[in-house]
């Protein structure tokens, strides 16, 4: 069974593709078609990957629709001088049915050349490389040290609160993608029209594009929560800074008050240097003492 993907051309003529694509129907969609080398494995460690009828009928069918040629390079085959009526004649066997002289729908790219499993392993690798060795730490610290201008930091916040959301949202959606992969038919939770715009993009990557994507995602919401924890730390330290100031004019202000009681002591006992003076001077101490206490 056909599962056409509405492609920019239009409707019609993703459909026109579809039936010149291919006639009949496969017995077995899971059936090992051929292994194929990996293409971006080290030569200590090359991988085999198991290319099934059902990815077969995918690379014909919208929205690449390879053609002999290509398929053959995809599927590791050796040109020949009959090489592409070899192909053609395999592939009547399970039900698949190549014309001579058709035309590729999608163009070339580096991720024609991969199988559905090298592009899921790739896609693994890269999340899992986004996860542990993106430096969104320091990247956050260098942007934060940019913009530490006490004023701009609530106005900054704010900004980074609100990416924070629409990265959400857009994360969220993607988490909600049901685009097929290999041969399963998850349940759909999108509105119809925009899983089939996810459904073409994954199978143009071959299920690299999807898990990609969200593991940039995860990346740069790691870049904006370590924002947030940096604001964070500079509005404490502000609000310390802040909290020095007062305590030091408050001293400073005890200072003055005390150089003002002693100035008032000097003059009484330098206009009356007896006893009564002097016990004037004490009294004064006596009070500044409970000024004190009270603080």
């Amino acid at each position: 069974m056909l599962f056409p993907i509405p492609s920019k051309a239009g409707s019609l003529s993703a459909l026109s593709l579809a039936k010149d694509s291919l006639v009949g129907g496969i017995s077995n969609p899971s059936e090992v078609f051929c292994s194929v080398p990996g293409r971006l494995s080290l030569l200590s460690s090359t991988s085999k990957y198991k290319v099934t009828v059902g990815e077969v009928q995918r690379r014909l069918s919208p929205p690449e629709c390879l053609n002999a040629s290509l398929l053959g390079g995809v599927l590791r085959r050796a040109k020949s001088k009959n090489g592409g009526r070899c192909l053609r004649e395999r592939l009547e066997k399970i039900g698949l049915n190549l014309p001579a002289g058709r035309r590729k729908a999608a163009n070339v790219t580096l991720l024609t050349s991969l199988v559905e499993g090298e592009a899921v392993h790739l896609a693994r690798d890269f999340g899992y490389v986004c996860e542990t060795e993106f430096p969104a730490k320091a990247a956050a610290e260098y942007l934060c040290r940019q913009h530490a201008d006490p004023g701009e930091l609530h106005s900054r916040k704010s900004m980074l609160l609100a990416a924070k959301q629409i990265c959400k949202e857009f994360a969220d959606l993607m988490a909600q993608d049901r685009s097929p992969l290999g041969n399963s038919r998850p349940a759909l939770i999108l509105d119809p029209g925009v899983q089939s715009c996810l459904t073409h993009f994954s199978l143009i990557t071959h299920g690299f594009g999807g898990p990609a994507i969200c593991a940039a995602l995860t990346a740069f919401q790691n870049y904006l929560l370590e924002s947030l924890k940096g604001l964070d730390k500079m509005f404490l330290s502000s609000a310390g800074s802040g909290h020095g100031d007062t305590k030091a004019s408050e001293k400073d202000a005890k200072h003055r008050k005390e150089g003002d009681v002693l100035q008032v002591m000097d003059a009484i006992f330098v206009n009356d240097p007896n006893a009564e003076g002097r016990q004037i001077q004490d009294e004064a101490l006596l009070e500044l003492q409970r000024d004190e206490g009270n603080q």
